[in-house]
């Protein structure tokens, strides 16, 4: 189990990153850490792995205290691999060169093979004997994957790892990625942005805000019941609506609601104006205006501008 025990970190003093965050996860768990740029997210993953020494608190993996650069001549836990935004590869030798670096040469066989197996994961096979140099910020980015998972660590710590890979390559690459990181019993913590690395894939979420936890849920049980509009709103858009709109009773509390959670009735007296319908693939996002208010919700067909339509909840 990792655990995370009232610690607090400032690059400069008296101006704090991160305040008293305490958390727990049991071997085998993929958590994903989000909240807006700047909360504190990477700053984390590198304290967890023991790139900065700690203000106050401490960190534990299993029995073992994970301790900073002033107890260690080269900062970072052994039994974990962390992959930075800027990937840290060699780019002067081979793709299979820079995945096998942490790999014994003892048994070149088994080496061999090992970097075979995680080229395929990561789809680089064709690219083996490239020098990284050569390969774009999405290829380099899995092949830092490919060579943190090289010596199988017991924690993996992600910070934004799908950001340069196209849509493309991203969603069979995180499908092949964490399948195997749960089939290896391989603790897993990503920093990210993206929602679907959260609601996809992660047991848990943690949501930062100003260096500080705000919510620690399951990930589809934050996302059903966010407890206040930031942490909705990180999973997309969300309004914030009188509950009254939806009750025939009277009251002054509101309502975090989805855009999928609204359509078109024709029986409702909630009633909005179209301002703008953007097209999603499947659907249509579409903005409204409700007296002061801007309202979206999802649309099957274009609404054109100036449109009035009514609400409720679907």
């Amino acid at each position: 189990m990792l655990q995370v025990q009232q610690i607090s970190f400032s690059y400069l003093e008296n101006i704090p990153i991160l305040k008293d965050i305490s958390f727990e996860i049991p071997q085998g768990t993929h958590v994903s850490i989000i909240g807006e740029s700047g909360c504190g997210k990477s700053t984390l993953l590198k304290l967890i792995y023991g790139l900065h020494d700690l203000d106050a608190g401490e960190i534990f993996w299993k029995d073992e205290q994970i301790l900073g650069p002033a107890y260690h001549l080269v900062p970072g836990f052994e039994r974990m691999k962390y992959v930075a935004q800027d990937f840290d590869l060699m780019p002067y030798t081979t793709v299979a060169e820079n995945i096998g670096t942490y790999l014994s040469n003892f048994y070149p066989e088994a080496k061999q093979q090992r970097i075979h197996e995680l080229l395929q994961m990561v789809e680089m096979s064709a690219f083996a004997d490239v020098k990284v140099k050569l390969l774009s910020g999405g290829q380099q980015q899995r092949v830092a994957l490919a060579k943190a998972l090289a010596r199988e660590p017991e924690v993996l710590l992600l910070d934004e790892p799908f950001s340069h890979i196209d849509n493309f390559r991203k969603n069979a690459l995180r499908r092949n990625l964490f399948s195997y990181l749960k089939k290896e019993n391989i603790t897993c913590i990503v920093a990210t942005h993206d929602r679907t690395d959260a609601l996809s894939f992660a047991d848990t979420t943690i949501v930062l805000k100003q260096g500080e936890i705000i919510a620690k849920s399951d990930s589809k049980g934050l996302y059903n019941n966010p407890p206040n509009k930031y942490v909705a709103s990180l999973f997309g858009e969300v309004n914030e609506l009188p509950a009254s709109l939806f009750s025939e009773e009277t009251s002054t509390e509101t309502m975090l609601v989805y855009p999928h959670q609204l359509k078109v009735s024709e029986t409702s007296d909630f009633k909005v104006t179209v301002r703008q319908s953007y097209f999603k693939g499947s659907h249509y996002l579409v903005l409204a205006k409700y007296e002061k208010m801007i309202v979206f919700f999802d649309s099957l067909e274009v609404l054109e501008k100036g449109v009035e339509v009514a609400l409720e909840l679907g």
